[in-house]
């Protein structure tokens, strides 16, 4: 890709010139970027109230709490919240994970005020009503018994056992039958009083709205909010590290399908060689159909339904990983030809044309996945997530045209040794 173009590019992307960044005066950071070609705005962010602050007794209880704060307020009741969404065409959501309570939403710019009533009275005022409580515990009870019966979620959940253990990534973040059924309304209140405040928690805004305007709206609404019990963030332990290859499989009676995951501990999104694990993966199993690894095991070998890679880093070092759809017949033919691929992918470089390929579609993607206000919103809440700077996408193709074959092919070798290799199998 020319350099002209690359520069042309840059200057189209968000950067510090065109990102309202704003600090609360409780330590909430806003970001706002303006669009006036679309009449809506996008209010997307996240705290710090994740599921690694969940006893394994009670796992699931971070997002049992943020799947029930909208369930009734002090000002709203359940029914009057979804009516006033409805009644503006807005939608606003809050769902739990690993590290952050994350939440989305939608709606034309002249309700952004309603997007930020509603979102500080769910973050701030939640009442968890007894029998809203009792409905979300059934339907997450529904959940975890359909996940129990799915072969694909369950080779994901197997290899993480695998990959993590003794470690927060070990365990769902949804929980097991057992804990949920072991939370009571009272645990809901208090996991809110303690970890629910200001501490770490982000919001971008993305949309026709005049930033200072959309600052000065959540500072109203938000920026008196206090919690000076809420814990920090708190920290992982030490990356675990398997002492030898591990095969685990998990036995579904009556499924067509066996699903398989294959891999290792990736890096962090924050990891200087994430940039070449990620376009490192593209070659392997994402670019086109798939890329060596669909090639190889499905469209050659005709081996499996489905067969892609997938690089997982986040707050922490997530799992890089294959995963494949087959036959149960053909669960050992399709891991050789996977452990042939990665064996292909630590021995050799990639080569010229799919380094090219690879650094085209990255630059190339970027404008398309920043088209849309909901792309742009979350696309600089990463910014903040990440620490990568205000100036990061403005940088970004040059990042990406920098990263050479032997970036790839030490960080594939540093990242997938063969000795922690983790193979988790789901089906008959």
């Amino acid at each position: 890709m020319s350099s002209k173009y690359s520069k042309t590019l840059s200057l189209s992307l968000p950067g510090p010139d065109d990102i309202l960044r704003r600090e609360l005066p409780n330590g909430i950071v806003l970001l706002v970027r303006s669009n006036f070609n679309s009449p809506s705005v996008v209010v997307n962010g996240y705290l710090m109230a994740g599921s690694l602050f969940d006893e394994d007794a009670k796992l699931g209880l971070a997002g049992f709490t943020a799947d029930t704060l909208m369930r009734g307020t002090a000002k709203r009741s359940y029914h009057e919240i979804y009516d006033d969404l409805e009644s503006a065409g807005a939608n606003l959501h809050i769902s739990g994970g690993t590290h952050t309570t994350g939440f989305g939403s939608k709606a034309l710019a002249e309700d952004l005020d309603l997007l930020l009533e509603l979102l500080s009275e769910s973050l701030r005022y939640p009442i968890f009503p007894e029998d809203q409580v009792e409905l979300l515990r059934a339907r997450l009870l529904t959940s975890l018994a359909i996940r129990a019966q799915d072969t694909r979620e369950m080779s994901s959940l197997t290899f993480d056992q695998i990959a993590y253990p003794e470690h927060p990534y070990s365990r769902p973040e949804d929980g097991y039958p057992e804990s949920i059924q072991g939370i009571t309304r009272e645990d809901l209140v208090e996991f809110h009083r303690d970890h629910y405040g200001p501490r770490g928690m982000v919001i971008s805004v993305v949309g026709a709205v005049d930033p200072d305007e959309a600052a000065d709206m959540a500072t109203r609404l938000l920026g008196d909010w206090e919690n000076p019990d809420q814990p920090p963030a708190p920290s992982l332990p030490a990356n675990p590290a398997p002492a030898e290859p591990l095969t685990r499989k998990i036995d579904i009676p009556g499924k067509f399908q066996a699903d398989l995951v294959v891999g290792v501990i990736g890096p962090e999104r924050r990891a200087d060689d994430f940039l070449a694990a990620a376009m490192g993966n593209n070659i392997l199993g994402v670019f086109g159909m798939m890329g060596r690894i669909g090639e190889s095991v499905r469209e050659k070998a005709g081996l499996a339904y489905y067969a892609y890679s997938s690089l997982s880093g986040g707050m922490g070092p997530g799992p890089w990983y294959v995963s494949a759809g087959v036959d149960p017949q053909n669960i050992e033919q399709a891991l050789e030809l996977v452990r042939q691929e990665i064996k292909r992918f630590t021995s050799d470089s990639v080569t010229a044309d799919e380094l090219a390929d690879s650094q085209s579609n990255f630059i190339g993607r970027l404008p398309l996945s920043l088209e849309s206000n909901s792309g742009m919103a979350s696309a600089i809440l990463n910014l903040e997530r990440y620490d990568l700077g205000l100036d990061y996408y403005r940088r970004y193709p040059d990042l990406v045209s920098s990263v050479t074959r032997e970036e790839i092919l030490e960080t594939a070798r540093r990242h997938w040794d063969s000795n922690q290799l983790g193979v988790g199998i789901a089906g008959p």
